[in-house]
């Protein structure tokens, strides 16, 4: 069989037993870089946007879109950038960390061994009455009517994790919770993300809007254990930029009166603050409630 019939373009050839699988460590490392990219969906301006490698090829300017949650980083994650934002620049963070107890260890500027006690921590460090280092979670997803494809990273700020249900809207941990008190896990369902119209920043609630069938769900329980997915929950958006210039804290003290500004707060937002806390629906019926007509 040529090489021309086997990738031909009437369609994949290809034997059943090797369709679908996942670009191994062997073949990423003969193709020069990742294999396929770092592919990010970013929220930036409160639109989704399609990232490679840092660049943005495509852009959903919907209210809403369906994904499955293939995984997630287990822990909240920290991250601080020192310097003013340049639109346009991809620059790794100054200081991260990953489980958000102590910085990773390839951060170049560490800026306390622990990050409970570190200065960059405290409110008022950053803008306003915001903390200078981000909270994140970061997911790796996959689109519904591409299930097969790519995983894609998805980046929360802290305002789309933590908090309280409102009028129905349920941030990342409370919709969790929700789902998992009903004995569904959150990766065996189509989850619809919805930017919250009513945040002056973007912020995302989410809600289940179907089950995934027998073949979705084991192929998303696949794509979850992918070296791609891997990498999703344990890099930095940054890093999924490719980035290689690390923002570094200036070399002069900045004078106090001025604000500091974070590399990546065109997409962060600072912790959120106490809201009216509104009651979550009763039972799982009243966000599944068409199922059974699937």
């Amino acid at each position: 069989m040529s090489e021309m019939t086997l990738f031909s373009k009437g369609g994949n050839t290809l034997p059943a037993h090797l369709q679908n699988l996942q670009l191994d460590a062997t073949t990423k490392a003969l193709m020069g870089g990742s294999g396929s990219g770092g592919k990010r969906i970013s929220i930036r301006g409160n639109v989704f946007r399609m990232m490679v490698d840092g660049k943005e090829i495509a852009q959903n300017e919907d209210r809403a879109m369906p994904i499955i949650i293939a995984a997630a980083n287990p822990n909240v994650s920290r991250t601080f950038y020192a310097g003013v934002y340049q639109e346009g620049q991809a620059m790794a963070p100054t200081c991260w960390s990953n489980d958000g107890v102590s910085p990773d260890i390839k951060a170049e500027a560490p800026q306390s061994g622990k990050c409970a006690t570190c200065s960059q921590n405290i409110k008022g460090s950053g803008q306003g009455d915001s903390r200078a280092c981000r909270f994140s979670q970061r997911l790796a997803v996959l689109l519904e009517n591409d299930i097969r494809g790519d995983v894609y990273q998805l980046t929360l700020p802290a305002q789309s994790i933590f908090g309280a249900v409102e009028n129905g809207k349920m941030p990342l941990q409370a919709y969790a919770k929700f789902l998992g008190s009903h004995g569904l896990p959150v990766t065996a369902v189509v989850t619809e993300m919805r930017f919250d119209t009513a945040s002056a920043t973007p912020r995302l609630t989410f809600k289940a809007i179907r089950p995934l069938n027998e073949e979705e769900l084991a192929l998303a329980q696949l794509k979850g254990q992918s070296a791609d997915a891997k990498a999703a929950i344990a890099a930095t958006a940054a890093q999924m930029d490719g980035a290689t210039k690390v923002s570094l804290p200036p070399v002069e003290e900045t004078p106090k009166e001025t604000p500091k500004v974070q590399a990546e707060a065109v997409e962060d937002t600072a912790e959120p603050t106490k809201r009216t806390k509104k009651a979550a629906p009763k039972d799982v019926a009243d966000i599944l409630d068409d199922w059974a007509e699937e």
